[in-house]
């Protein structure tokens, strides 16, 4: 295989052609404008050894742009079939169902000097795991702009691959296994460049090749000369205008704190509610290291996570619209508040965040694991059934306590790393199920209604966390800070099924 690719000039049409997988016959160029549509040949890591893979990348980029300028790719969707029998399902597993993130490492280069940029896809659905034959990923994502260091061309070269698949099953719930990291190289004797772009110190496409500036920190590796390209961090949606008041602790070092986001499968009710986003304030606590196994350093980190809504540990109250029996339109909106850690005799705090880190010196490869522990109470207000407000009383809730438990996982070797972590942010994915209900109704026990179409079944819950600020090491005024001038995080996650 040769990674035979081709590059034209495109209208705007060509973007909706590539996420549509197609071509449009007869788009009318635009000049200043071209199209990266390569395929290269990959072998991934397997417990039984080697499987080749094809990757289809395809983006846009400007043709030309000034020194200085940012370049920020567009459209970027990568795509694979991976081969049958690469997602080591083991019999009588449920799994039916994958997500999948994948990170493809692009060296830009100028004269001779080097930066790296992450190029990040997700799949928008989960994709059912078929019966036999491969499965096919389609993932895309915003990814970091690029800013030339000098004139000459700007070339994009593709590196190592990575892929990290999430099992569900056909409730939502994590199956087991839950998750897949796969690490692909790229075959050799194959041409890697995906695009070269002309940088010249007198022009170029500055309209289509401009991006902010302060959207995204430099954070390239290079080699440090003149002509060294600067790569930004991953390029982020825009803050919502809805997002709560976040505020870190300027006067404790151990303190981060995040946005969050993300969506609760109501099960009985086929539906899920989206809930907006919240403020999550993180107290790192104690870190101990273990040696005891040869070969491996076991690291753990426990911590204290709490929610944060108007001074009240609690997410900000959520509209849901469900199917109640599977016909009657039902509408409520739920308040999910917090029940905090306690504290041991010795005023220790009862950690509700534990992450463990695996460090294998064999081939210098980390893996790791946070999981978090909420205990909560839900009430129920303003219920409507079919438009018809219906009386649930001021004290309609959840007869006891619940758990809701999330973990995140990540995988870091040869300098790429995926998933997540505490201090990065990333998809945290559990299940909750909700107690029988008590307190509802005003002129009848409404109990057993909220019990039957809401409690006992298992509900999949995703939950995605922004990366974190730090307050206490927050100067304002500093380029690239993840941390607003009011002590708020920068990164303001958007929820995704």
């Amino acid at each position: 295989m040769n990674g035979a690719r081709r590059r034209t000039a495109r209208g705007a049409a060509v973007a909706t052609a590539v996420l549509l997988g197609g071509m449009i016959p007869g788009a009318q160029a635009a000049s200043g404008v071209q199209e990266i549509d390569a395929e290269l040949a990959y072998t991934c890591d397997l417990p039984e050894g080697g499987q080749p893979v094809k990757v289809g990348i395809t983006a846009q980029l400007p043709e030309s742009a000034r020194p200085g300028q940012a370049v920020q790719p567009e459209s970027v969707v990568l795509e694979t079939t991976l081969p049958e029998g690469v997602i080591p399902v083991p019999a009588g597993s449920s799994a039916t169902s994958v997500s999948a993130e994948m990170k493809l490492a692009v060296d830009v280069s100028q004269k001779d000097e080097h930066a790296q940029a992450e190029w990040i896809g997700t799949t928008a659905e989960p994709v059912p795991i078929p019966a036999e034959g491969g499965l096919p990923l389609t993932t895309s994502g915003t990814v970091p702009y690029v800013k030339p260091g000098a004139p000459g061309d700007l070339i994009f070269e593709a590196g190592a691959l990575s892929v990290e698949l999430s099992l569900r099953t056909a409730q939502g719930t994590p199956a087991e296994p839950s998750a897949i990291s796969l690490n692909c190289a790229l075959d050799p004797e194959q041409e890697t460049e995906l695009a070269k772009m002309d940088i010249s110190g007198d022009g170029g496409d500055g309209a289509s090749a401009s991006a902010p500036p302060t959207s995204a920190s430099a954070e390239s590796e290079s080699s440090g000369g003149e002509a060294t390209p600067e790569v930004g961090a991953r390029a982020k949606q825009p803050a919502a205008p809805d997002a709560p008041p976040c505020v870190g602790d300027v006067n404790n070092d151990l303190n981060l704190n995040a946005y969050v986001t993300g969506y609760a499968n109501v099960t009985k009710l086929e539906g899920a509610t989206k809930f907006p986003l919240a403020c999550t304030q993180i107290l790192q606590g104690p870190t101990r290291v273990d040696l005891s196994e040869p070969g491996f350093t076991h690291i753990y980190q426990d911590s204290t996570a709490l929610l944060d809504y108007e001074g009240k540990p609690q997410l900000p109250p959520a509209s849901g619209t469900f199917l109640t029996f599977g016909f009657m339109p039902t509408t409520a909106t739920l308040e999910m508040t917090q029940i905090p850690p306690g504290v041991d005799g010795e005023g220790t705090p009862d950690y509700n965040v534990n992450s463990h880190l695996v460090v294998d010196w064999s081939d210098m490869s980390n893996k790791g694991v946070t999981t978090i522990d909420l205990d909560l109470m839900l009430r129920l207000r303003d219920v409507k059934v079919n438009g018809v407000p219906l009386d649930v009383g001021d004290n309609c809730r959840t007869s006891k306590p619940f758990t809701l438990s999330l973990a995140g996982s990540m995988t870091a070797k040869d300098g790429v790393t995926t998933g997540y972590t505490l201090v990065t942010g990333g998809v945290l994915t559990g299940s909750v199920t909700l107690p029988p209900f008590s307190g509802c109704g005003v002129d009848e026990d409404l109990d057993s209604l909220f019990t039957a179409s809401l409690s006992g079944v298992p509900g999949y819950v995703k939950q995605v966390q922004g990366a974190p600020c730090a307050a206490q090491q927050h100067t304002p005024g500093s380029e690239g800070a993840v941390c607003t001038d009011e002590y708020e995080p920068v990164d303001v996650p958007q929820a995704t099924r």
